[in-house]
C-alpha cells in the first residue's frame, strides 16, 4: 500500500556534514568584491586576510593575545601543523571517540611514533575525561563530527596542566562555547559550521603553545607547509595575513560573507541557539518514534552539529542497506542531501544541524523521514 508523502518540502534540502549548507541570505553576487586576479600579498589581499582572522576573533571571542593564522589543507592541515611542530616535548595522551580522532592517533603513534596514552571510545560513547594526566601533551576532538558526540565542557581540562592542549574544533567553532583558557591549540575549517567554502583551516595558537614552538625542535624534518617558526621565533606573518602558500581569495570573500551574517545573527551566542533548536527538532522527533534514535548515548554528550542517529526497528534485516536506502529515497525527492552516516561509522543517518541550517527546514525534513522509514519497511 502507497503511503502518503508529506504536503510541505523543506526550502533547502542541504544537511551535509561539510560541506555544510551556506548562509540563509547566500547569492553569489555577494562575492563580487573578491580580489580576483590580485596577489594575496597586494594590500587588498591582505586587508581582506587581515579581516578574516580579525572577524574570526570577534565573533568566537578569542582572547586579544592568541595568535589566529590562516593555513592550508583546511582543519587536516591545521590539526597535522600542530602535531607535527609540538608534540615530542612530553608524553601524549591522545583521546578518540570517533574517525577522525582516530586519525590524529594514527598519526601520533605509528608516523611521528610519540610515546603516547591513548585513550577511545565506541561511537555513541565518550572516554573517561576525569582520568586524563594534564602533565601530558592532551589531543583530542571537541566534537566527533561521524560520532555526534562532543565533550561537554572545558571543566575537565586542568588550570595548572604541564602539558599543551590540541583540539580539532572543527564541528564545534561557531556553535559550542569554547573555553579559550583552556585550549592552547585550536583548529578549525570554514566549511563547516559557517558554510564556507573548503581547502582553508584556521589554527587558534595560545601563548602556551607560542611558547612551545619557540623552545622546542621536534627531532623530524617539518615540511614547509607545517613551520611556524623561523629561527626559533614565531613567524607573525601567518598570523597577520601572510599565508604560509597562496589561499583562495574567493573562498576569503566567502568566509567574510559567512562572518557578517554571523554578525547579524546575533553572533556566537546567535549561532548556539539556531544550532541548539536544530538539533532539539532532531531530538524530540527521536523521543516521538522507537525506531530511530541518536547515536550518542549520554544527553550531556550530544552534539548539536553533527546529529548522529540509529535505527532500532527489530524488523531491519541489514541495518547498512536499510539506512543506504532511506537516504536515497530522501534524496531521490531532493528532501534531504548527503545524510548517509560517515564510512567508517555505525549504520545510519547524519543531520547536520548547525547555524546556516533553517529549523523550518529540519522540521519539514523531519516527517519525510518517517515517510522513507515506513517505505522501506514496506519494501523489506
Amino acid at each position: 500500500m502507497a503511503i502518503e508523502q508529506p504536503a510541505t518540502r523543506p526550502a533547502n534540502p542541504r544537511f551535509s556534514s561539510g560541506p555544510c549548507a551556506k548562509p540563509p541570505t547566500f547569492e553569489l553576487n555577494k562575492l563580487a568584491d573578491a580580489a580576483l586576479g590580485r596577489s594575496h600579498r597586494a594590500a587588498v589581499g591582505k586587508t581582506k586576510l587581515k579581516d578574516a582572522i580579525e572577524g574570526t576573533r570577534e565573533v568566537l571571542g578569542i582572547p586579544a593575545d592568541y595568535k589566529i593564522g590562516i593555513v592550508p589543507a583546511s582543519d587536516t592541515g591545521a590539526v597535522e601543523m600542530a602535531l607535527w611542530s609540538m608534540l615530542g616535548a612530553r608524553k601524549v595522551e591522545m583521546l578518540a571517540w570517533e574517525s577522525f580522532g582516530a586519525g590524529w592517533v594514527t598519526d601520533v603513534v605509528k608516523q611521528l611514533e610519540i610515546d603516547a596514552a591513548v585513550k577511545t571510545a565506541d561511537y555513541g560513547q565518550i572516554v573517561d575525561l576525569a582520568s586524563v594526566d594534564f602533565a601530558n601533551d592532551v589531543v583530542f576532538t571537541w566534537n566527533g563530527t561521524t560520532a555526534g558526540v562532543r565533550v561537554p565542557n572545558g571543566d575537565w581540562i586542568a588550570d595548572d596542566r604541564q602539558g599543551i592542549t590540541i583540539c580539532d574544533a572543527t564541528s564545534a567553532a561557531f556553535a559550542m562555547d569554547l573555553p579559550w583558557d583552556k585550549l592552547d591549540v585550536t583548529t578549525f575549517s570554514w566549511q563547516k559550521v559557517l558554510g564556507g567554502e573548503a581547502a582553508h583551516g584556521v589554527i587558534v595558537l595560545s601563548p602556551r603553545a607560542v611558547e612551545r614552538l619557540e623552545s622546542y625542535t621536534p627531532a623530524w624534518p617539518l615540511p614547509k607547509i607545517f613551520r611556524m617558526t623561523k629561527g626559533g621565533k614565531l613567524i607573525e606573518g601567518i598570523f597577520t595575513g601572510a599565508t604560509i602558500n597562496t589561499p583562495s581569495m574567493l573562498a576569503v570573500e566567502d568566509y567574510l560573507f559567512a562572518l557578517d551574517w554571523a554578525r547579524s545573527e546575533g553572533g556566537l551566542k546567535g549561532l548556539i541557539a539556531r544550532a541548539d533548536a536544530n538539533a532539539k527538532a532532531v531530538f524530540d522527533f527521536c523521543d516521538a518514534n522507537d525506531w530511530i534514535e541518536n547515536l550518542a548515548e549520554d544527553e550531556a554528550t550530544r552534539s548539536n552539529t553533527s546529529v548522529c542517529l540509529k535505527f532500532t526497528d527489530p524488523r531491519i534485516q541489514d541495518g547498512a542497506a536499510f539506512a543506504k536506502a532511506v537516504a536515497k529515497r530522501l534524496e531521490a525527492e531532493n528532501i534531504a542531501l548527503d545524510i548517509g552516516a560517515y564510512r567508517d561509522a555505525p549504520a545510519g543517518l547524519r543531520i547536520w544541524c548547525g547555524g546556516t541550517v533553517e529549523t523550518a527546514d529540519i522540521e519539514a525534513m523531519l516527517p519525510w523521514l518517517a515517510w522513507a522509514f515506513e517505505a522501506e519497511i514496506n519494501a523489506q
